[in-house]
């Protein structure tokens, strides 16, 4: 909802209209990826020995002969990070907030896909049943324009599926790493990678980086940025002690908690389609949790 804001001019609490600081482009997407993650890396390598005292000894140690395919895991969180949060950015200025997260909190299908590829782990027929129920539901929540291709409401749904699909990806291969490594010095290096990747995408495609007002951005990157490493940092960290499958239940009120935040933040509306549209791929994604902790 915040990057919405940055991208789009909205009514914030029905009180004062602001945002709209930037356009919803590529080059501006990186700069906020980048805005955002030069905050949040200093700000986690504070507070990570708090949360695990041998974060930096496990660090330092991945740069050893011995650790390179757990660094080879933590990096590929890293670029994974950094294509999900990149296509989400520009998805959110195409298209209203609630659409573009419902949508990507599709991606237990994908992580159930690529798990079957991956690990052998075949879903079961009510599973694909679940998997179905989510597609109807985020069909549901597709802008009726969107099927012109045109529009740019049709990119903005493609850029969040696609992220849908990265973050499958990324959860895939934190799932696998954390057999390795603790969940917050990957957590960090992932952020890191992230960090550079912008930079450097944000060399090639810098955009118009004058006369731009520097202070709501800045401001709306750490609040971004708090959010995002609380997020990963709670999810990671959740994976571990709880296991994947209440980790993921509990996730899968995004959609409709955020839904319900941009209706009183920013009077998003929504159709009665697409609401009925959150509900269905917030409970599909709750079933699919529960179907797979009983499969274990």
């Amino acid at each position: 909802m915040i990057v919405r804001v940055l991208f789009s001019l909205q009514p914030v609490f029905g009180l004062v209209q602001t945002g709209g600081f930037v356009e919803p482009t590529l080059p501006n997407s990186f700069l906020l990826l980048a805005m955002r993650t030069v905050l949040v890396v200093p700000l986690m390598a504070v507070l990570a020995p708090a949360l695990y005292p041998a974060t930096w000894k496990d660090i330092r140690q991945l740069a050893t002969v011995d650790k390179r395919r757990e660094l080879g895991f933590a990096l590929a969180g890293g670029l994974f990070m950094f294509l999900y949060l990149a296509l989400l950015y520009l998805a959110i200025g195409l298209i209203p907030t609630g659409i573009a997260l419902t949508l990507f909190f599709a991606y237990p299908v994908f992580t159930a896909l690529f798990s079957w590829r991956l690990f052998g782990s075949r879903p079961s027929p009510f599973l694909w049943g679940v998997m179905g129920l989510i597609f109807i539901g985020s069909t549901l929540t597709v802008p009726q324009t969107t099927f012109s291709l045109a529009h740019n409401s049709a990119l903005g749904v493609a850029l969040a599926v696609a992220s849908g699909i990265v973050y499958a990806l990324y959860s895939v291969n934190a799932q696998k790493s954390f057999e390795r490594i603790h969940p917050v010095p990957f957590t960090w290096v992932s952020f890191a990678t992230t960090l550079v990747l912008s930079v450097l995408s944000l060399l090639v495609w810098h955009g118009q980086l004058t006369d731009l007002p520097w202070t709501p951005l800045w401001i709306g990157s750490l609040l971004s940025g708090i959010v995002t490493l609380t997020g990963h940092l709670l999810n990671n960290i959740g994976i571990r002690i709880i296991g994947a499958t209440t980790a993921s239940l509990i996730a899968s009120t995004n959609p409709a908690l955020t839904v319900m935040l941009a209706w009183l933040a920013i009077q998003e509306t929504l159709t009665g389609k697409q609401l009925i549209g959150v509900i269905i791929v917030t409970l599909s994604v709750a079933l699919l949790s529960r179907d797979r902790s009983l499969s274990k």
